[in-house]
């Protein structure tokens, strides 16, 4: 059974259960995974504890120890910023907790080569955290918008998901998007959760699998997570 450790924030937590079942269209009922979503929108927000570390990490191991009572057999967190937790969450959680940024960054090392530019969209406590950078910088050249674009286009467009304004979301996202591919990124990383649905809000399931340039961890980690639920 997969573990899903959600509402961080709880649309994200939802898309993932939705690419979950996606991946296993046209399937049997029996045939889907089984997966306990625990939506645990009660955790406190990443940004403002960054610097009060225990608060959040005290809610994830709460949610956590649920899923793995729950005989849940690893974990994911449909969020990227929790990640920034991951290794002492990790040292108290017997089940394993699968890391979102690293499975990015292997996923990359397939496709691109050695110092290519990788755009990251994503909240600034993910830039501040560098739970990405950790991963991509000795390999690549990891990249944001400039500090105005990630206020009037990045920031604007995670907000307007959070409050439903999907639409308003896909016109904020765009001016930071043309920005790295102007500047010629050869992948960019949907490094908040909300991302992706103002990106594909619109398009179909096959665009979101077959895009060239976004890559997007909510659906890659759901792949990651049927091949290692098959396996066990």
């Amino acid at each position: 059974m997969i573990g899903i450790l959600g509402g961080m924030g709880t649309q994200a937590g939802l898309d993932f259960c939705n690419k979950l079942a996606k991946l296993n269209r046209g399937k049997l009922d029996q045939q889907y995974p089984l997966f306990v979503l625990y939506n645990k929108s009660d955790t406190p927000r990443r940004p403002e504890n960054l610097k009060k570390y225990y608060n959040v990490l005290n809610a994830l191991v709460k949610g956590c120890k649920m899923l793995q009572k729950n005989n849940c057999k690893f974990i994911v967190m449909p969020c990227n910023t929790a990640h920034y937790w991951h290794d002492d969450l990790q040292k108290k959680i017997n089940i394993p907790i699968i890391s979102m940024p690293k499975e990015v960054y292997l996923d990359t090392k397939k496709t691109c080569k050695q110092n290519s530019k990788i755009g990251l969209l994503s909240t600034e406590a993910t830039l501040d955290t560098k739970v990405y950078h950790r991963y991509f910088e000795k390999n690549f050249q990891l990249v944001s918008p400039l500090k105005s674009l990630q206020k009037s286009s990045v920031n604007k467009s995670i907000k307007y998901v959070k409050m439903g304004k999907i639409k308003e979301a896909e016109r904020a996202i765009r001016p930071a998007v043309n920005y790295l591919i102007k500047i010629k990124c050869r992948k960019i990383i949907l490094g908040c959760t909300e991302l992706p649905i103002a990106i594909f809000a619109f398009k179909s399931f096959k665009k979101i699998k077959e895009s060239k340039i976004f890559i997007d961890p909510n659906f890659l980690l759901a792949s990651v997570s049927m091949k290692k639920y098959n396996r066990s």
